[in-house]
């Protein structure tokens, strides 16, 4: 707006405030300005109609180029307004004019389309975000979980882009499975782990009358949850329990 009386800033809820030392300096009050703010404290509500801000204004300290932090109160241009015309001078009125001037742009229709779009662009950039957010983990999930069916540790291993004894280890140093002694030396899943991470292959006798074990074979949910663990730890997030 041309020939602005007192700067007005916009908070992140989209309202209009006003800084009640300049709106003090400005209305050239004589009075010091922590007595004459204290006596509208009990006619407006904190919160609302103004809000402390701490360290809210800087003043030249003497001529050596220092400061001095003052503490500040943001006000509603409603309230700024009030006191302006409570002040019952001249400049009183031509600043509450003014404030009647803020107000009547702002809610202009012309304004209020503005900020309704800027709004619905926040919200839609929002949206976007949390969507690329969500997409590298909504693709993992699908590469494991898509096909559904449980795979061998060899699948597996390549499945997630590593060494099948890299896998191997990893499993067995966490203790999710272990191997056989006297019977070729199989993978077995712990008990309680099936068959969330893994399910087995029925066992039985071989035509040769040789008794095998089932086999091993990792889930879809399994081969997630073991790549986000220990694969792939940094890029994707960890929200599953075992």
């Amino acid at each position: 707006m041309e020939n602005e009386l007192i700067a007005i800033q916009t908070n992140e809820q989209g309202e209009q405030r006003v800084s009640a030392r300049e709106l003090h300096k400005q209305l050239g009050i004589k009075k010091r300005f922590s007595t004459w703010f204290e006596q509208y404290t009990d006619m407006y509500s904190e919160g609302i109609d103004y809000t402390v801000v701490l360290g809210g204004t800087t003043v030249p300290n003497g001529g050596n180029g220092a400061v001095r932090v003052l503490d500040d109160y943001s006000l509603s241009v409603d309230m700024a307004k009030h006191i302006s015309m409570m002040t019952k001078t001249e400049r009183g009125n031509q600043i509450r004019d003014y404030f009647i001037q803020i107000e009547k742009q702002w809610n202009s229709p012309e304004l209020m389309m503005a900020r309704s779009l800027q709004y619905a662009n926040n919200k839609l950039i929002g949206y976007e975000s949390k969507i690329a957010e969500l997409t590298p983990k909504a693709e993992l999930h699908d590469k494991f979980i898509a096909t559904g069916e449980a795979i061998g540790v060899r699948e597996a291993s390549k499945e997630m882009g590593i060494k099948q004894t890299d896998l191997v280890d990893i499993l067995m140093n966490n203790k999710y499975i272990y191997r056989e002694q006297g019977r070729n030396g199989k993978l077995q899943p712990y008990k309680k782990y099936v068959p969330k991470l893994f399910v087995l292959k029925s066992g039985g006798v071989g035509e040769n009358g040789i008794e095998f074990t089932p086999r091993m074979r990792i889930t879809p949910y399994g081969r997630e949850y073991f790549y986000k663990k220990f694969v792939n730890p940094e890029q994707t997030e960890l929200d599953m329990e075992a």
